[in-house]
């Protein structure tokens, strides 16, 4: 990732962290409408709990797009317990597009595509580390 696309995320995600219990609820609504399949994996998820999750890595994510090797174990990580939830590589794509869809409804002119490309550039990144990890047998 560029200098410049760090800075465009995280001038976006200066405008969103306020409102991040909106921006996650609208998150997983549009998640939920791109691919219905998905929301069982929920049936017993504390919603507000999980947006609050959800922005949470946002954050930790945002903060260390300039220092990958700190975030990575981390999404690594996470990557192997959505294997564990059933998550399957073509859900990341609904994923992606659920965060791109939420960040310009929430961002508006403000989410230009120099932004919205430098979202799916990180996405697409992040998405791969997971993939990957999910994949990965599990060590003892």
């Amino acid at each position: 990732m560029t200098e410049t696309q760090i800075a465009h995320i995280r001038e976006n995600w200066g405008a969103v962290a306020p409102v991040a219990d909106q921006a996650a609820a609208i998150f997983y609504d549009t998640l939920f409408a791109l691919n219905p399949s998905v929301k069982p994996m929920f049936a017993t998820s504390d919603m507000t709990e999980q947006g609050k999750k959800l922005m949470q890595m946002l954050a930790v994510v945002v903060k260390g797009l300039d220092r990958l090797e700190t975030i990575l174990p981390a999404v690594e990580a996470l990557g192997r317990r959505h294997g564990g939830y059933g998550v399957e590589d073509r859900h990341y794509d609904d994923v992606g597009a659920a965060l791109i869809a939420t960040l310009g409804g929430a961002l508006g002119t403000a989410f230009t595509a120099a932004h919205r490309d430098a979202w799916i550039e990180a996405y697409g990144l992040l998405a791969s580390v997971m993939k990957q990890a999910a994949a990965e047998p599990i060590r003892a």
